[in-house]
């Protein structure tokens, strides 16, 4: 760096867009069953660090330029490491803390041409960033003495809640869809009827990619329902011309394949849900090092932003749907 100075926040916010990521949308290395994700590319990761630094060429003003340098890679794979272990790791504070940065990163995105298909993904991560720290944040104080709670009685075979809900049910309960829902929705929903999945759960595209069809990470995963590669053509898309992770009907049902093929290894949709964000490997190991059989019972084994995603799934489909995650039905 000239004059030992570092890149402004904005600049930084998009050295990290160019390598950040977490678990599934990362690719983190996950054996076991239908791939959740591959390992990205290096030329993947090449490429979006020569697509920042000859942004940075291009548009970055005089005055930027006069006094930083754009980093090397070194400094950016540092970066990336960061991002990652915050995200893979099981602090929700640590990825809590990630928000302020990844704010001004969307901030700065959606000022510039171009960048509607990144923006839209971190949009999706940020929120759930800034739900880590609300689930984080000391609970206030009561105001005055309280009576003991009556100890909960749950019913015999009820579904045990799933960690978090409340929180994002408050929410995303009052927010409205994205703006592609009412031309979308009925197709995806199409879709998922087809390969008899239930329709709420096409309301997860909302929480992969805001409903942007051509959404992508900067690790490779792209389209409504943010498929990698090996994923992808697991479930039978193609990937390169055309790209069907893009064509909604097609991405649509194969993530209901996917979902199906989930729900016949998990036995319920929470579980699904983390693993379609985590990893099946992930998830399969979890639950047998727990001897658990709920994502209730793993959950704080699990990813920080794993942790986030399945509850807002969860409140995200209640918000739209009105059915609730122990009401939804399991495949036919």
């Amino acid at each position: 760096m000239k004059a030992g100075r570092s890149l402004p926040r904005w600049a930084l916010g998009l050295v990290v867009v160019g390598g950040c990521a977490g678990p599934r949308w990362l690719g983190a290395a996950d054996s076991g069953g239908t791939p959740a994700a591959s390992s990205p590319a290096s030329d993947e990761t090449g490429d979006w660090f020569e697509v920042a630094r000859q942004w940075f060429e291009v548009f970055a003003p005089a005055e930027v330029k006069a006094q930083y340098e754009f980093p090397t890679r070194e400094q950016w794979d540092s970066g990336v490491r960061r991002w990652q272990h915050a995200l893979e790791g099981d602090s929700l504070a640590e990825m809590a803390a990630l928000a302020a940065e990844a704010r001004s990163t969307l901030g700065a995105l959606r000022l510039m041409p171009g960048t509607e298909d990144v923006a839209d993904w971190l949009e999706q991560r940020l929120d759930e960033m800034e739900g880590a720290q609300q689930a984080t944040r000391p609970p206030a104080l009561p105001p005055g003495p309280q009576p003991p709670l009556r100890p909960e009685v749950t019913r015999p075979g009820a579904a045990q809640p799933v960690p978090h809900y409340n929180l994002w049910l408050a929410r995303v309960r009052s927010r409205p869809p994205p703006p592609r829902a009412k031309e979308l929705m009925p197709r995806l929903q199409t879709a998922f009827r087809a390969e008899g999945v239930p329709v709420e759960l096409a309301w997860l595209a909302e929480a992969e990619s805001s409903l942007n069809p051509s959404a992508r990470s900067p690790v490779g995963a792209k389209g409504l329902f943010q498929f990698m590669p090996e994923t992808a053509r697991a479930m039978g898309l193609r990937t390169f011309l055309p790209d069907e992770r893009t064509d909604p009907e097609r991405s649509a049902r194969a993530a209901a394949r996917y979902l199906r093929t989930l729900h016949g290894r998990f036995g319920n949709w929470a579980l699904v849900l983390a693993a379609y964000n985590a990893g099946e490997g992930r998830v399969g190991r979890t639950l047998a090092a727990k001897q658990a059989a709920t994502f209730t019972a793993i959950a704080n084994d699990l990813p920080a932003e794993t942790r986030m995603y399945v509850p807002k799934v969860c409140a995200l489909i209640a918000a739209r749907t009105g059915v609730t995650p122990d009401r939804i039905a399991p495949p036919r």
